[in-house]
């Protein structure tokens, strides 16, 4: 058989596998995700108080996230944040849905779709602060409603993340102005 004739059957399998594996969003082994999860006490402001830096966040500072159910049920993701380097605000939107059970704080999350990723409310105190698991343990976010944490709190959230895997040195601990 011709090669040529193989290049686009085995370039589009290959496609059609990543596009179909970032479609299917995961959570990192060991992680759980919170039941009992009430999506409508979720909405709402959070302040972002730790992250593991990527991309996208890189040199922001007072980031949020801000949540609301749109019509068909999705949840809206509004992310903002102040890039000091460049110095101006900066924000992308998003959607979020549930995977699976609704009451499992296990999500995905899509930016840019087709493309989805795990977001898994791995721990919960009072809907007032969240730990946030990615699709993989480099992905991980510490939240709260308020610009702050308690310490017992965060010492919490730190202690579960190592135990999954995550390395808490990497976090980015985000300043609020």
């Amino acid at each position: 058989m011709n090669r040529k004739k193989l290049i686009i059957p085995i370039s589009l399998g290959v496609l059609g596998f990543l596009v179909f594996n970032s479609c299917t969003p995961k959570i990192p082994k060991g992680a759980v995700a919170v039941s009992n999860f009430e999506s409508e006490k979720y909405l709402g402001k959070w302040y972002e108080i730790a992250r593991f830096d990527f991309r996208f966040e890189k040199d922001l500072k007072n980031v949020t996230a801000d949540y609301s159910k749109k019509a068909n049920g999705a949840i809206t993701v509004l992310n903002r944040g102040f890039n000091y380097k460049k110095n101006k605000w900066v924000q992308a939107e998003g959607e979020a849905k549930p995977v699976g059970d609704k009451d499992v704080a296990k999500l995905k999350v899509s930016f840019f779709k087709p493309f989805w990723s795990g977001y898994n409310v791995i721990d919960i105190e009072d809907y007032a602060y969240a730990l946030v698991a990615g699709d993989s343990l480099d992905y991980l976010w510490i939240l709260s409603r308020e610009k702050t944490i308690p310490d017992e709190i965060k010492e919490r959230f730190l202690s579960k993340a190592r135990s999954i895997g995550y390395n808490t040195a990497n976090l980015v601990w985000v300043t609020h102005d």
